[in-house]
């Protein structure tokens, strides 16, 4: 009987033993499971200032994720941080993400993209809103960008030579008014561009340089009675302040033209652009690839923008002196 009873004893003793190896097992699976599901990806996103069209960029990047499986709140998480124009600011939020060791950058125009990449040459980065890549020391060439670099950019061929055409020969301008930040190399790169096209077709640049957003007025004021018209290129610094712009154009009756659509938007003549939502939402289909496994930065070619058109502001050519023609309405959209 005790005989029974002990091996009745072990026999419990073994049986246990099997069930907690076996319990243990199913449970270190189901950890491994759940945590392979709850994987959430870090996302440094650095934007160089506030407006419309870099707002819209930052919007399209996140919904793409979104549209790409990677939903904020469950398997991503986003940084969201802005320069608010100064220089500095870029260079201490790129640093930061690198020691939060976030899983990618995003970075949002040309100073933000610069010095991301000053910060790391190990995390990926995706840029959008750039005009000059190559020229900002962003990438070697569009086909073979970098190491751990990619993005699109926001300079379209032919977008400132169609805007240039119709401030001349639609609207008549001989002497063409453009405000810009010398400090922003992608503003120095259109500047250029903007001279070389107007030079072309017999007509003069006014040049009024500017280093912060405060001093937007007083160089849109120093053109009037110089110009027949002025242009904003891309330039984030003058498009964060671009209702002084639009306020002087109005009072004094000077057609403004701007280098995208979303400025034009906010009471410019018009614009030969595409949308930034658009660029901003190619880059975070490249961004999916980054994350997951698919591809590396250096695998994606720099992109241009997919689409180009010209629109015009009936309500912001009124208030500015322009009269609308209907002939225009077969190369361009009204709005």
């Amino acid at each position: 009987m005790k005989k029974s009873i002990k091996t009745l004893c072990g026999v419990l003793a073994v049986s246990m033993l099997v069930m907690s190896g076996c319990g243990q097992e199913s449970s270190n699976g189901a950890t491994e499971k759940k945590e392979e599901k709850t994987k959430v990806f870090n996302i440094g996103m650095t934007q160089f200032a506030e407006h419309p069209s870099l707002d819209a960029a930052s919007e399209g990047f996140k919904k793409a994720l979104e549209d790409e499986g990677f939903k904020e709140g469950d398997n991503i998480k986003f940084d969201m941080q802005n320069a608010q124009a100064d220089m500095n600011n870029t260079q201490t939020i790129a640093n930061n993400f690198v020691g939060d060791k976030v899983d990618l950058i995003f970075a949002n125009a040309t100073p933000s993209a610069v010095s991301a990449l000053n910060a790391t040459k190990d995390i990926p980065i995706l840029f959008t809103s750039v005009t000059d890549p190559i020229g900002a020391g962003l990438v070697e060439a569009f086909d073979k960008p970098g190491e751990n670099i990619t993005g699109t950019t926001d300079y379209h061929p032919d977008a400132t030579e169609t805007t240039l055409n119709f401030i001349v020969d639609e609207i008549g301008a001989k002497n063409i008014g453009v405000i810009y930040n010398a400090g922003e190399q992608n503003s120095e790169v259109q500047v250029e561009e903007v001279k070389k096209l107007a030079d072309g077709k017999g007509a003069k640049v006014v040049e009024a340089s500017i280093s912060t957003s405060a001093e937007v007025k007083q160089a849109a004021e120093s053109l009037v009675g110089r110009v027949d018209a002025i242009y904003i290129p891309t330039d984030n610094t003058v498009v964060s302040a671009l209702e002084s712009v639009i306020s002087v154009a109005d009072s004094k009756k000077i057609p403004l033209f701007v280098g995208e659509l979303d400025s034009m938007e906010r009471g410019a003549v018009a614009a030969s652009g595409f949308n930034y939502y658009d660029i901003g939402y190619q880059t975070g289909k490249m961004a999916a690839e980054i994350l997951k496994g698919n591809k590396k930065a250096a695998d994606i070619p720099v992109e241009l923008p997919s689409s180009l058109k010209l629109v015009i502001n009936k309500k912001a050519a009124e208030n500015q002196g322009v009269e609308v023609k209907e002939e225009w309405g077969e190369s361009a959209e009204f709005h």
